[in-house]
């Protein structure tokens, strides 16, 4: 485990149970870092810490509904003592909230989809800040969109919120850097998750054949191995970086 490149440093992942947040907590665990894995389903979170562990790597489960300030502070203090200290913080929490301006549930998707998507985002960092300046080497990275970069119709809750955590990053980066912390903010296309497994898949194709350069959906591995690349030590002159990991989706015209 030595010879790992995040032998020695501690993560926090949110959305850990599935997913992207799940394929990022494993790849941090197997890459040599101890990882809370923790996520709103306290089954799902233990179940992967449970299959880690099983392999010999270092997690524990949290259950961590991210609209919870007072279960944040816990989480976040009882994972650095658990593991002394933090290095890491990946917030990957995430839902659904399209809504058409004139529908009636307008309101209420707008106030979930900034409380979890976006507010979620600055208390977990805020809690997580006195041990990551204690860190040799502390990395944020955010979770957001292509949403942020340009807009579907009838998801302007989720838009908005994806870009305010573009604009919450750079402005943590700017920030933060004083103290070393990389902030850092990751925005995923297309990708195969439980929020895409709803749309039939013919009409998956036909979305990625005509948007993204490479015609296809990416796999929750192909996201979280851009995240973990920049939570590792090499990673230091990163910071208020925005990376699109989209199969050339931004990219393309037409």
């Amino acid at each position: 485990m030595s010879g790992l490149p995040l032998s020695g440093l501690s993560a926090l992942v949110t959305g850990a149970a599935s997913g992207m947040g799940r394929a990022t907590a494993e790849l941090l665990a197997r890459q040599g870092a101890k990882v809370a894995v923790t996520d709103v389903s306290e089954a799902g979170a233990a179940a992967v810490a449970q299959g880690l562990a099983a392999e010999g790597l270092a997690a524990r489960a949290w259950a961590l509904d991210v609209t919870d300030a007072g279960r944040i502070a816990a989480v976040v203090g009882e994972a650095a003592g658990a593991f002394g200290g933090l290095d890491i913080l990946v917030n990957n929490a995430g839902v659904s909230g399209f809504s058409p301006l004139g529908s009636d549930d307008y309101e209420s998707v707008w106030a979930r989809s900034l409380e979890v998507l976006l507010t979620a985002h600055q208390r977990l960092v805020r809690a997580a800040l006195p041990h990551l300046k204690a860190s040799a080497s502390p990395r944020i990275v955010n979770v957001a969109s292509t949403e942020a970069l340009g807009a579907t119709a009838f998801d302007s809750p989720y838009a908005a919120a994806k870009a305010g955590v573009v604009g919450l990053t750079r402005a943590m980066a700017v920030e933060l850097g004083r103290d070393g912390i990389c902030v850092n903010c990751v925005c995923p296309g297309p990708i195969l998750t439980g929020m895409t497994a709803g749309i039939p898949e013919a009409d998956r194709a036909t979305f990625a054949r005509r948007r993204t350069a490479l015609g296809r959906y990416g796999r929750p591995e192909e996201v979280a191995h851009v995240i973990v690349s920049l939570c590792a030590p090499a990673a230091s002159y990163i910071t208020g970086a925005i990376i699109p990991v989209d199969g050339g989706l931004m990219a393309r015209n037409a």
